[in-house]
């Protein structure tokens, strides 16, 4: 029984052998953000598609990661490695911004597209992080974690490692704090202010509250979208206060002064008050 049982795992040695040995012939794997240029291209991608393989009927695979970052002299350079080596060759590229890769190499893939991880996927592989590496973690931390990542499990991990160096802790405040994004309760906040307080008052609070807590306008803005679609305005008042904001936001992105457009940030929601009166 011995014998049987070296010799098996002898083949079960030999088998996993093999196997990394045509990883490590067949496949290829670069990210495209580091090895981006047309010389790479030219080079290590042509001579790898190039040779032939152990086997007949197998095929060698190229995976390129973060693909929209090739420039388009590289891309129209793989396209022609596409067409020549189509027999023994096969091509994964993957990309964040479909967009940015160029239509004659979008023609010759079959697109898969991929949405945000859920909260049912992420929340048990962040469980077992958090117990394997005995971290510090609270409900409502958790929460901030999945709402700031948009189903972005590698965001999660960003954020989850960045707040637990910086605070020893995992909350809602510390996580927010990290990502330097406004918290709920100050958006809330600030929406009453907007609602209540007196032009100059308003400023003044927003303003206080930006430096303190070093946040930036375009953030409170984005929430400030999110929380406005919750109240019910008349149709009329909500579709103007949703184009004012969303003409701030635009002027922000441009590089406005957000001085300037806080101010017509807290004009903008004069109809909703008296609305509200």
């Amino acid at each position: 029984m011995k014998i049987y049982f070296h010799i098996f795992f002898f083949m079960d040695l030999l088998a996993q052998e093999k196997q990394v040995q045509y990883l490590l012939v067949h496949v290829l794997e670069m990210n495209a953000s580091d090895d981006r240029g047309i010389n790479i291209v030219r080079g290590q991608i042509l001579s790898f598609a190039s040779t032939g393989t152990m086997y007949r009927s197998g095929f060698k695979l190229i995976i390129l990661d973060e693909a929209d970052a090739m420039t388009n002299d590289a891309q129209n350079a793989l396209r022609r490695i596409i067409e020549k080596y189509t027999d023994n060759v096969r091509f994964c590229i993957i990309c964040n911004y479909l967009s940015k890769i160029i239509p004659a190499l979008q023609s010759r893939c079959t697109k898969f597209r991929f949405g945000p991880l859920s909260i049912d996927q992420i929340l048990p592989r962040l469980d077992i992080i958090i117990k394997e590496e005995n971290l510090n973690v609270t409900e409502d931390g958790k929460q901030a974690l999945i709402t700031l990542s948009g189903g972005d499990m590698r965001k999660v991990l960003n954020v989850l490692q960045s707040t637990w160096l910086a605070f020893g802790a995992v909350t809602e405040e510390n996580v927010y704090s990290c990502v330097g994004h406004p918290l709920p309760i100050d958006i809330k906040n600030i929406v009453n202010w907007l609602f209540n307080e007196s032009y100059e008052l308003c400023y003044c609070k927003i303003q206080d509250i930006k430096l303190k807590k070093g946040l930036a306008l375009q953030d409170i803005l984005t929430e400030l979208h999110l929380f406005i679609n919750k109240i019910e305005f008349p149709d009329s008042i909500l579709i103007d206060l949703i184009i004012k904001l969303a003409e701030i936001e635009k002027r922000v992105s441009i590089g406005c002064s957000e001085t300037v457009q806080l101010n017509a940030l807290v004009s903008a929601f004069q109809n909703a008050r008296d609305i509200e009166t």
